[in-house]
Parts: structure tokens; sequence; C-alpha cells
């Protein structure tokens, strides 16, 4: 099977800090795969690599077949990146910008004004072409800057956290786009830290203090990282309850999430025990992404029951 992008045993230290350990990653062309963990997870470090920004410390790793470490030029040329602080020119005008970036990534003048068209159509900003991008919401400098970002046509798109700071209806929206250029079978990298989008992912990265947990899709992330059932329980207290819960026999993880708890209950746990312990209901549910992760992260040897990061 070819891939679009792989690494092997890929590293990235700095001094005494390992920021990327021993990554191994297989993408394939038209998959999204989202790149999933909390902040100082490794997750820009890993993105920087793949777009030939940062030399790694150790291991290889190749994007469309060039090695990353070996045709860096060739890598930034091929692909569209959009940084989490994406690089617009809030003095130009959405023309201009859009205008600017072509230039960068060499479009024939000939073919530019087309190309440009199709752009603004996507980010939505037909009859505001003249309008400075400073004037624009956050939603619509993301947008733009997307357009930017893959004006040139690349067949792999990295989006290192692109909807930090807008909307919820504003990342639905920007995420329908991903989802119409991945159908048009482009390989697309997105970091982020919101479930619901990465739900909507072919495949799930899982990182965390530098390692690559899990990579799947997210119907058998939770299948194989879920050993036993997850019991939601709306509690007045809850991290008072957080303790006592976690120290029930069978309890594998009691985490907190708002005001109730997720307890997953192994296959040798006793549910009239977890039921007697609280006078709250149980209610059983289908494990979350953040489930998973908290799973992933035990197995590990973290400390599962403390509130993470991750989708808050």
């Amino acid at each position: 099977m070819d891939y679009t992008i792989t690494t092997s045993n890929l590293t990235k230290t700095f001094g005494s800090f390992t920021a990327v350990d021993d990554i191994n990653l297989k993408i394939q062309p038209g998959e999204i795969c989202a790149f999933l963990g909390p902040n100082g997870a490794g997750k820009t470090t890993a993105i920087r690599m793949l777009c030939g920004i940062l030399e790694p410390s150790s291991g290889t790793g190749t994007v469309l077949g060039y090695d990353i470490r070996k045709n860096a030029e060739d890598i930034k040329q091929k692909l569209g990146y959009m940084s989490q602080k994406f690089s617009l020119y809030l003095d130009l005008s959405v023309l201009e910008n859009l205008d600017f970036y072509a230039g960068i990534y060499r479009i024939p003048r000939k073919s530019r004004r087309r190309r440009i068209e199709e752009m603004i159509d996507l980010a939505g900003l037909q009859g505001r072409e003249r309008d400075l991008v400073a004037n624009l919401s956050q939603g619509f400098k993301q947008r733009l800057a997307l357009s930017c970002a893959i004006i040139s046509d690349p067949q792999v798109i990295i989006l290192d956290e692109p909807t930090s700071g807008v909307s919820p209806a504003a990342r639905r929206s920007f995420f329908n786009i991903i989802q119409e250029e991945a159908g048009r079978g482009k390989t697309i990298i997105v970091s982020t830290h919101f479930m619901d989008e990465a739900e909507r992912c072919g495949q799930i990265a899982f990182f965390n203090e530098g390692k690559l947990l899990a990579l799947d899709n997210p119907d058998n992330l939770k299948r194989d990282a879920i050993q036993g059932n997850i019991y939601k329980i709306e509690v007045e207290n809850p991290v008072k309850e957080l303790d006592k819960i976690a120290g029930l026999p069978g309890v594998m993880d009691a985490s907190l999430h708002g005001r109730s708890l997720h307890v997953l209950l192994g296959p040798q746990g006793d549910v009239d025990l977890l039921r007697r312990s609280t006078s709250s209901l149980l209610e059983l549910i289908e494990p979350t992404l953040e489930d998973v992760f908290l799973a992933l992260a035990r197995k590990r040897g973290r400390k599962s029951h403390e509130p993470n990061s991750i989708g808050h």
C-alpha cells in the first residue's frame, strides 16, 4: 500500500528534553488524520518536522516520497501548511493576500486569477475581495488563511490548531472545507484538542508527553482501548466523590467531566457495588475520545484520574 506520509522512529530533542519520542506514522492518500493531545504533547514539533521546518534528531520520514531530512525544500513547495499563528497581512485586502501567496507558490499568471476566484468562493468571501483582512471576523480570517495555504492545490495539507479561538459554528464550517478537500484525494493532518473535530477524522493519532499512544480510526480506538464499561454519574460534589469511587474494587479509571464522573468498570467489576456507593443514578454510556485518551495514558503509566486539558 502506498502512503503519502510515513515516519520511522522519528525523534526530536532539545538539549535533555525529548519533544517527540520515537513516533511511527503511516497516512494514506485522501485521509484526514487528527493529531490529538493536550498542549505540549509534541503535536506541533512533529508537524514542523514533517513540513521540513525542523530537522529530526533521529529517525526518518517521508512526505510524498520526499525525505524530510534531505528534501526539506521540495516538501515546502509541495504541501500546504497553516501554522498556529497564520501569516495573513492585515493591512492588505483579501485579494491582495491571495495574490501574494499565489506568487510565493509560483502559480502562473494565466491561471492565477481563476485559482484566486476559486479560493474566494471556498472561503465564502464573495463580494469582500477588497476588504482589509484586519476588518474580517476571526472565522473568516481562518478560512482565508486556509485558502492561502492551499492556493497551489497541494496534495498534502497540514494544519496546526487551525480553529483555535473561533466559534463552534465557524469551526464546523472550516471542517466542512477540510472534508471537501479530502474528498478530492488530499491527505490532511490537522492538530487539535477539540474532540468533536477529531471524531470527524478518519484516523486519530493520540499524542502525550512526546509519545504516540495510538493511531487508528475512532471506532477501533474506542473498542480496543476501553476494556470494560463506562458509567456516567451525576454528583453534587464530583471532586469529593472522585477519590471514593476511584478506590472501589474493579474500577480501572475515574475522571471528572464537568459536574459528572466517568467511571471505567473493568470486566471483573461489580456494578451493584458501584451503584450502592453513590446516591446518584448510573448511566451506561458509549466511551468518548477523552475516555480513550485517559485509558491509553493509564496504560503508559500516567495518572489517569486527574483532569486533563483535552477538549477543555
